[in-house]
Order: C-alpha cells, then sequence, then structure tokens
C-alpha cells in the first residue's frame, strides 16, 4: 500500500479509464500505510482486552477527522460493505478481515487476465482416415490447411467448417503405398510444400481452386518427414525451406526469388507453362538453379530428425531427434552464408520437440525423461531452466509469445502452462481426451485466434481461449445496438441487446435513469424520436415498437410482425406517419391519428411491394421525398404523400416506374440466391432487363442519409444522399437526376459499415465491424454534376479505433461550438469525441466528465490538420492499431495541445 493521495499528492483523480482505475477510485484503495495506522489507534482501546466497536454515525466523523482526507459519505460507504452482516457496529478485526479479502479477490482478478480460461474441448468433424500430420493456418486467406497420412487436403474456413478435402497425390508410386509425411506453407509464393514417403517434395499452386501440383523435388537420399519454411517479410524472394529426413540428415533450400520463381525452367523446355516441372536433387545440390542453393549437415548420424526449424533471429538452423547424443543441434550459417558451424544439446533420452521464443532468447525442449528444459543457445553445457511437473514423456511444446509462458503436452494426455519467468506451471489441464493408449499426436498453438490444436491420430480436437473480460469501460452489461442524441435535454440514449435503455447526460456522462426489460428478453434493434423529442419509439426482434415516455410509461405497442417475430431495423417518425422497415420488402406504415387504442395495427402502404429482397433502412428529405434502401443494393425512391414509387437506384443500373406496377416484383427466394437471374417489370427502356441478384450483400444498403442542409442540388446537379453498407463503400447519389455520382471504398475488408451525418452537411462519419471509426470532409464532395463517376475519396480528417468491437450505430450532433460524435459498439460500450480530435469519453467511467473541459484546450487548425491526415488517407484500414494506448483525460489533452495527435483513447 502506497502513501494517501491527500490534497498534495500527486495521483491522479480525472480521467479513469478502466475496471482497475475504478477500483483505484474506492476508498479502500487509497488508504495508505499511515491512514490505516491512524485508524488502528482509533480502535485501540486503554484495556488490551477490549475492542472499540464503532456505528455507522461515529466511523464517518471519526475516520473523516483522524484521517485528515476523504467526505463523511465515503467512509459511510466503507462501513457499509465491512458491515454485510448488518450488526450495527464494525471493529478493527471486521476491517482488516474486509481489507484482507478485498486484496485477496483483487489478486485473484490479476491471475484470472495472465492464466487463460478454456472452453470445453470440442472434436472437429473432419473426413481423414488417417493420422493427421500438420496443421497450418493461411493469412492471406484466413484459412486453416490439414493434411493427413493417406494424402488428404482438409481446407477449413476460419470459422472452422470444413470447405472441401483434395487428394494430395503423386505420379511416382500408387496412392496405397504413398504416405505423406509433412506439410508447410510458403505464403510469400502462393504454395504449399508436401513432402511423401517417395523421397519427393512436391510444391502445389494456392492461386489455383484445384491445388496443381507446379514443381516436383526428386531423387532425395532419404525420406523427408518433418520441414519448415521461413520468409523474408522485408524481402518476400529471400525464404529458405529446411527438412529432416530418416537418415539424420537436414537439408535447406536457401531461395533467393521466391516470389517470382521458386525454380528455373529450362529455356529449352517444350512444356506448357502450367505442366508440373521436375527437379533432381543432384542436379539442385549442384548448382544448377541459380535462384536457390542448398545447405545442410549429417551430425545426427543416422537418427531420425523429428523436428526441424530455421530461426531468422539467430540465422541458425535447429534440428532434433530423440538420441541423448546430439540431440538438438544448432547449424549457425556463418557471413558467406553457404556454410554452417555447427554447436549441439546433448540430453539424456532425447528430446521429442522443441520450440525458441525469440525475445526470451530460450529454446525450450520437450523431454522423453518427463522434464521441459529452458535453454540458452549460445550456452549448450547445461540448461538454464528445468520445469518440473509431468509424470510422463513431455511430447509437445510451444511458447505462447505474447505472454511469455509456454505450453506443454505429455505422453498421459496433460497439458501444463508454465510462467518461464517464474518457471512454475499455472495451469493443468487433463481434459476428456481419446483414451487410445497407441496414438501419435500432433499439437497446434493458434496464437492469434486462440486456438490450440491437438490431433489424436485422424481425431481433431480443439481447446478454444474464452474472451478475456475487458479492462474497457462498459456502458452497458449486453452489446449496444443503438444510439440517439436528444439536443431538447442534452441526453445521449443507448439500448442493447438486453432490452435495456439507459438515459446519459452528455455535458458529463452520468447516467440519470435505465428502462429494463423494455421488450421482455427481445434485443432492442433499433430507436427513433418523435418530432418534439418527447416521445421514445424502441424497435425489437420481436416484431413489435414501443413508444414511450421519459418516465418509463408505454403509451402504444405497434404490431409490425402480425404476432411475429421480425428483425426491424429502423424506424422513421414522420409527421402523420411511422415509418417501419426490416425483415420484409414492403414498408410497414401506422398513422398516429388512428391511435386511439394501445395495441395498434399496421395500415396499408399504397406503394404496395417495390423491393425484391428485405428492406433494411429509410430515410426523408422534407417535402415529400422518401429512400428506402434493401438487402440487394436497391434504393427506390417514393413520393410520401402519394405512397407511389418513381424511380430505382442501384450502383450497376437505375429504372422509372412508368407508373404503379400491377405485379409486384418477385421475391428472391433461396434457389435464386444460388446464381439465377430474374426479370425487371415495368422499367426504363434504357434499364437492362435482367440482373444477377446480390446473394452476399456486397451492395446491401445498411444506411441512408439525406443531405438536407445542400439547397441547391437540383439547379447544380450535386449529391443529395449519401448511402454504405456492403463492401465498405460509400455512395453519393443525385436523386433529382437519378444517378450515381460518386463511390468510394471508406473501409476495406471488413464487410458492411454504418455512418451519420452532421446537420450541415460538413462532416460524414463511417464506422466498422473491427470498431474503425472514419471521419470524412465533405463539406465541398460532389457538389456539382459529373459526366465521370468520382472515386477520389474526400479529405479523411481522422481514423482511429475507439471500440473494440462492431460499431453498431452513430450520432452527431452540436453541443455549443464543438460537433460531436456519438459511437456504440457491441463491445458494450458508447463514446463520445470531437470531429477533428481529442480523447474519447466513455459513458460508464468512474469518474465524471466536463465536456467542456474535454474538448476546449484541442488546438483548431483544421487546414494544417488535413494536409497531416491526408497522407493518411491513403494508406489499409488495418494500418490502425487495435492495441490504442489508455491514457487519461490529462494525458490525452496535453498529447492534443502539444502534438496534435490524432490517435483514440478512452477515458
Amino acid at each position: 500500500m502506497g502513501s494517501q493521495p491527500g490534497p498534495g499528492s500527486p495521483e491522479k483523480t480525472t480521467g479513469m479509464t478502466t475496471d482497475e482505475d475504478w477500483d483505484r477510485g474506492l476508498l479502500e484503495n487509497q488508504l495508505g500505510v499511515n491512514d490505516f495506522v491512524k485508524i488502528q489507534k482509533a480502535f485501540e482501546s486503554s484495556d488490551p482486552r477490549k475492542s472499540i466497536c464503532m456505528s455507522r454515525e461515529e466511523f464517518m466523523e471519526k475516520m473523516a477527522d483522524i484521517v485528515g482526507w476523504g467526505t463523511q459519505e465515503e467512509y459511510g460507504e466503507l462501513y457499509d460493505k465491512v458491515d454485510l452482516a448488518r450488526d450495527g457496529f464494525i471493529n478493527w478485526d471486521k476491517l482488516t478481515s474486509f481489507i484482507l479479502l478485498s486484496l485477496y479477490e483483487k489478486d485473484e482478478r490479476a491471475k484470472a487476465t495472465v492464466v487463460p480460461q478454456w472452453k470445453d474441448l470440442e472434436f472437429l468433424q473432419g473426413k481423414h482416415k488417417d493420422t493427421i500430420q500438420k496443421i497450418i493456418f493461411l493469412k492471406s486467406s484466413s484459412r486453416y490447411l490439414t493434411i493427413s497420412k493417406e494424402g488428404l487436403l482438409g481446407i477449413w474456413g476460419e470459422n472452422l467448417k470444413l470447405q472441401e478435402t483434395l487428394p494430395i497425390t503423386s505420379d511416382a508410386t500408387k496412392l496405397k503405398h504413398l504416405w505423406v509425411t509433412s506439410l508447410v506453407s510458403l505464403e510469400n509464393a502462393n504454395k504449399i510444400a508436401v513432402a511423401f514417403t517417395s523421397k519427393e517434395i512436391c510444391f502445389y499452386d494456392l492461386l489455383s481452386k484445384e491445388f496443381p501440383c507446379q514443381y516436383k523435388l526428386q531423387g532425395l537420399k532419404g525420406t523427408p518427414i518433418c520441414m519448415d519454411y521461413w520468409y523474408n517479410s522485408l524481402d518476400i524472394n529471400e525464404s529458405i525451406l529446411s527438412f529432416g529426413d530418416i537418415t539424420g540428415k537436414v537439408q535447406a533450400v536457401v531461395f533467393t526469388a521466391a516470389s517470382i520463381s521458386l525454380f528455373e525452367r529450362p529455356v529449352s523446355t517444350c512444356e506448357e507453362e502450367d505442366a508440373t516441372m521436375t527437379i533432381n536433387w543432384e542436379d539442385l545440390r549442384s548448382g544448377g538453379h541459380r535462384c536457390c542453393h542448398v545447405l545442410g549437415h549429417k551430425l545426427h548420424h543416422g537418427d531420425w530428425v523429428r523436428q526441424v526449424a530455421y530461426n531468422a533471429s539467430l540465422d541458425v538452423i535447429i534440428s532434433s531427434t530423440t538420441n541423448n547424443t546430439n540431440t538438438v543441434v544448432l547449424a549457425w550459417r556463418e557471413k558467406s552464408k553457404d556454410h554452417l558451424k555447427m554447436t549441439s544439446l546433448n540430453i539424456a533420452q532425447g528430446i521429442y520437440a522443441f520450440d525458441y521464443h525469440s525475445r526470451l532468447n530460450l529454446i525450450a525442449t520437450a523431454g522423453i525423461n518427463n522434464k521441459v528444459c529452458l535453454w540458452n543457445p549460445y550456452v549448450v553445457s547445461k540448461p538454464v531452466g528445468v520445469l518440473w511437473g509431468h509424470s510422463a514423456s513431455v511430447i509437445a511444446v510451444q511458447f505462447f509469445a505474447e505472454r511469455k509462458q509456454l505450453f506443454s503436452f505429455s505422453a498421459d494426455k496433460v497439458l501444463r502452462l508454465w510462467d518461464i519467468h517464474h518457471q512454475l506451471s499455472i495451469q493443468r489441464l487433463a481434459c476428456s481426451f481419446p483414451r487410445s493408449k497407441d496414438f501419435r499426436c500432433l499439437f497446434c498453438f493458434d496464437e492469434t485466434h486462440g486456438r490450440l490444436f491437438i490431433a489424436f491420430n485422424n481425431q481433431l480436437a480443439l481447446l478454444a481461449m474464452k474472451n478475456e473480460p475487458s479492462k474497457r469501460v462498459k456502458s452497458h452489461q449486453k452489446p449496444v445496438t443503438c444510439v440517439l442524441y436528444n439536443s431538447l435535454l442534452k441526453q445521449i440514449i443507448s439500448s442493447d441487446a438486453g432490452s435495456t435503455v439507459s438515459f446519459w447526460m452528455i455535458d458529463t456522462g452520468q447516467k440519470i435513469k435505465q428502462f429494463t426489460g423494455c421488450h421482455g428478453n427481445a434485443e432492442i434493434s433499433t430507436m427513433a424520436l418523435d418530432a418534439n423529442e418527447t416521445r421514445l419509439l424502441t424497435g425489437s426482434a420481436d416484431g413489435t415498437v414501443k413508444i414511450w415516455d421519459f418516465n418509463g410509461y408505454c403509451h402504444h405497442t405497434l404490431n409490425v410482425g402480425q404476432d411475429e417475430a421480425v428483425d426491424i431495423s429502423h424506424i422513421l417518425v414522420l409527421k402523420n406517419t411511422i415509418l417501419v422497415t426490416g425483415g420484409k420488402r414492403a414498408v410497414t406504415v401506422f398513422r398516429p391519428q388512428n391511435f386511439n387504442q394501445f395495441f395498434i395495427q399496421s395500415e396499408e402502404w399504397k406503394g404496395g411491394v417495390q423491393h425484391h429482397d428485405d428492406i433494411l433502412c429509410a430515410a426523408f428529405l422534407p417535402p415529400q421525398t422518401l429512400a428506402t434502401g434493401s438487402y440487394d443494393g436497391e434504393i427506390v425512391l417514393w413520393n410520401n404523400s402519394t405512397e407511389n414509387a418513381h424511380c430505382v437506384l442501384h450502383p450497376n443500373y437505375q429504372r422509372l416506374f412508368k407508373s404503379k406496377p400491377d405485379i409486384e416484383p418477385p421475391e428472391v427466394s433461396s434457389a435464386e440466391r444460388k446464381g439465377s437471374t430474374y426479370a425487371m417489370a415495368d422499367q426504363d427502356s434504357t434499364a437492362a432487363p435482367t440482373f444477377e441478384p446480390d446473394t452476399e450483400g456486397n451492395n446491401a444498403v445498411m444506411r441512408l442519409c439525406f443531405l438536407k442542409a445542400r439547397k441547391n442540388t437540383a439547379a447544380t446537379g450535386g449529391a443529395d444522399l449519401v448511402s454504405c453498407g456492403g463492401s465498405g463503400y460509400v455512395r453519393f447519389w443525385d436523386t433529382f437526376n437519378k444517378r450515381l455520382l460518386a463511390e468510394f471504398l471508406a473501409h476495406s475488408g471488413v464487410g458492411s459499415i454504418t455512418m451519420s451525418t452532421d446537420k450541415l452537411n460538413w462532416y460524414l462519419t463511417t464506422g466498422d465491424l473491427v470498431g474503425c471509426l472514419k471521419i470524412w470532409k465533405i463539406e465541398e464532395y460532389c457538389l456539382d454534376s459529373s459526366k465521370k463517376k468520382i472515386t477520389q475519396t474526400p479529405t479523411l480528417l481522422r481514423a482511429f479505433h475507439p471500440h473494440e468491437g462492431q460499431i453498431t450505430s452513430l450520432e452527431m450532433c452540436e453541443l455549443g461550438d464543438h460537433c460531436l460524435i456519438i459511437s456504440a459498439s457491441a463491445d458494450c460500450s458508447v463514446g463520445v469525441t470531437s470531429v477533428h480530435s481529442g480523447p474519447v469519453c466513455t459513458f460508464g467511467q468512474a469518474k465524471h466528465w466536463n465536456i467542456e473541459s474535454c474538448f476546449s484546450t484541442i488546438e483548431r487548425d483544421t487546414n494544417l490538420m488535413e494536409s497531416e491526415i491526408q497522407e493518411e488517407s491513403m494508406k489499409e484500414n488495418h494500418s490502425y492499431s487495435k492495441e490504442e494506448p489508455y491514457l487519461d483525460l490529462t494525458e490525452n489533452l496535453l498529447l492534443n495541445k502539444q502534438e496534435n495527435n490524432d490517435s483514440a483513447t478512452s477515458m
């Protein structure tokens, strides 16, 4: 315990960001040693056999006076925590017991963040009939590959669903006499290499669907049984394929033009470009290919090489056997890069496997003698550490690099996790693994996804890490689904998947009230305010919309789904109607003048069904233009007064309604979503007669915004409507001339996005599935008509990650001189930040803020900022790291003032 944070203490009291900061703000966590000495004296009696007891009032008055800081209310809260039994008094023993228990619980929470928590063991459904030899993850395509002894290649999606299986065959021998021994990925060359018992290594093209064989390396002297591949991320032409065989040889092929061609094709060859090329090993060793050369050694003297790996930080090839002599050989590449210098580790009884941690500079070995040893690669005489705990031979080890921990797995199917620093076992797992005594085990930890794969013969088991409790502030207990700003009350209104609505003061971040169970247990998917901002409308997956006052009284329930569950996506409150979209191809309409009872049924929308797919959103431009967007990318423009449609906009076509169609357009069925086409009825003569339905949602319209501040677009031909959604695109439309004026990729590779704009239409904010938020300046974007579609992006002002999960809703508002952005996320948080720069204040944090002081010191030189940010707009979305530092408010404001730093931070 440190010294008390009194008035002169440097202890920070603003900008609390995490649950840990909230703990630190509690009185009991701020009391120092000197404070407890004073408190102890207050409980001491002149008679050592007696203990002084205090009531709540006595404790509050005496402690505030004796300690010299803290309010009576804070000491009252502390008293209530100690006197859980409500005895009406506490003594020194009760107080110290509470403090010790609090420290213990805090320590347990800290341990929980270090030791991973696992989901139940799961066996993946595959089609392998024989032993699985290798599992790898392809970063380029986010797929897993497994290969089994019989030559069957399994292709798995990132969701671990088996997508396809392919037989990997060779012409050298019949398949029933052929075994696959190993597999590696050559990601820089878009290939995989497979080793066979036929003493050959075949290279297959990943870019082709059928994975054709491009090269066959034949004539090896021994059967390769383990392989490893490394490439230089700074120069993808430089790479090394190393492999070990059953004769004890370790070989390495050093490529110098891997991304161009692994091997040289003879100039005189008349073979087709796609034909398999055969490479003779002796020809390769003798220098017959200028784009690669061979290194190797025979120090294992006839023992099977169980594992091989090249490490670039040491520039060494590491290999191992089960022999106790030259158990681990380190073949160091010398400066010429053509020769190897050997050192070795002699380990009693040999080892089954090893792993290397570059930052710790440690080699971990899986000993047949039940021990896990840690070695400094430069000190071969003895290990620097020995990890005891397994009661059977250790068959696999792998570092958890980020946490500096080590996994080990033994033959009795016990998994251990070790703290390398303290050399202690911090976790032991003995799951319900298969009981077979005769098994071959494959062990692979995918650190990026927190997945541990253990293969037992042909069965593939998965241990997946649970998502750890986030240290970020949570505004809701469940994912936040929608956020609104009430300008009348200066309040933020947020809803979540648990059917809860919360109200927050934007000035301070304080929660002022909360409605729970608004729709039972059904998720609230969207919300809206009426024109006077005195009524709140909530739409839910239960198929209803409810109208509330701000005292929590429900005045009406609108039956959208006709007593069935409907995924309501948007509510639009107009002067004489309430329009609801979602789960249907038609607009659902309610007319408030007919609200004469509690349960309200929908009325007929005169325009009928004009969408081929479900409507996802709507927007209104006074006096009478209504736009609705659907999953297939179509935007239908309506006259809201007559409720008739007059135009359809799509990125690939436009069409006009000559009159109200008598026949509804066909719905996209599941069969049609597999590639069929259908005709467009009653279309303009210039429109294409047929089109392919968008089955993947690449053009899905998730949000529509009319640019209401642009008054002269009819005359200038500029854009007055913005849409966004599938594939991360933002599109600007001229609804007067029925044209797509501009489209640009706002977020790459992250699926659908959402957006919002300010009242003056100067700025556009977009948010994506990974929590990235971007702010664009659109004040002068697409103001005039253009013959060619604009693809250049508007000026990007900011790009940052205020959230760890999907941004589900965005709202922009003006407060004083500040233009603010409110964002809601599936990570359970709601944040507010300024357009130009500044911290992200998270609703729900322990300390309240002053919104004026948060942004008043921020530099306003936006011209300078825009010129600096313009270069950033050319970068890919993933250049903005999600691992943002957590800074408190004081640090944040200083950074903004001194450096005009535009990184996202959370209060």
